[in-house]
């Protein structure tokens, strides 16, 4: 019935937002942005009329949940990072059917999903920053699914990835983006040198790790990720414990699956942390 078209692995450093906003630092993430916003070009030419977010800054410790509000508004503030992302306006409308089919396929496939639609749940901004450059005029609608999973296998969490395909090819009647929207390496500066690090990788460690990561991305070398993800995200500081690209991949095979990365956005650093915008070829 419904089509899977674009996937994706995105970015959401909030220097983003920071880059917006007159000072030192005005464009300093104007290739970031710029990759957003292609991601989104893709997605309009391919009919996406609702994108699914795997967030990794939605931290939840039993479970899996999605924020399935009708519609999503507010105003923002980052109490992570107050002086980066502040103020910061947001309206995007939901898609409550999509993620109700979603919790249904994934419960039936022994993965413990809830959809919470009457809700007061606020958005986290692993979904709000690609969507203020996504979708400014609100031409898709957004759901949003936790991916900060504490207590989760990676293997399990890649079974919610296959059940959420399974909910858009045979269950939704339409045309569904999904996003991993969490960082490689994810070490943050150490407190008292954040601005030292504003543009680096924590460490050439970490720099080579990711940077190795990337290229087998590029080269389809997905059984070897598959098998290195667990200590990859955890000796790296995976975002999320990199529950976001175990989602992803799950819903495009694991490690059956056989596409080459496209980079959109090259990678860099951030904050400590190692970034990309890259799209994964649906099969």
């Amino acid at each position: 019935m419904g089509k899977l078209a674009l996937a994706a692995k995105i970015t959401h450093v909030p220097s983003m937002y920071l880059s917006e906003l007159d000072g030192e630092h005005k464009g300093c993430r104007e290739a970031a942005v710029q990759g957003h916003k292609e991601i989104s070009r893709r997605c309009r030419e391919l009919g996406v009329d609702t994108i699914v977010v795997f967030d990794t800054h939605w931290l939840v410790n039993s479970g899996y949940h999605i924020n399935n509000a009708p519609h999503f508004e507010g105003v923002y503030t980052s109490n992570e990072l107050p002086h980066f992302i502040k103020n910061m306006p947001y309206n995007y409308e939901g898609n409550v059917e999509l993620g109700d089919l979603i919790a249904k396929v994934a419960n039936e496939s022994g993965v413990p999903v809830r959809a919470h639609s009457d809700t007061t749940l606020g958005i986290e901004y692993g979904t709000l920053v690609p969507m203020r450059y996504m979708n400014e005029d609100k031409h898709f609608k957004v759901v949003s699914i936790s991916a900060m999973c504490q207590v989760h296998d990676l293997e399990e969490s890649a079974k919610l990835g296959a059940a959420v395909k399974k909910a858009i090819e045979e269950e939704y009647d339409g045309t569904v983006a999904i996003f991993a929207s969490g960082s490689l390496s994810h070490r943050f500066a150490q407190n008292g040198v954040a601005d030292q690090f504003l543009h680096k990788v924590w460490s050439p460690f970490l720099e080579n790790i990711d940077q190795r990561v990337v290229e087998m991305w590029k080269q389809g070398e997905w059984k070897e990720f598959v098998e290195m993800l667990p200590e990859y995200a955890l000796k790296c500081h995976g975002e999320g414990f990199m529950h976001d690209t175990a989602m992803l991949l799950g819903a495009l095979g694991w490690d059956e699956y056989k596409g080459k990365v496209d980079v959109v956005t090259p990678y860099f650093g951030s904050s400590g942390t190692g970034q990309i915008n890259a799209v994964f070829p649906v099969e």
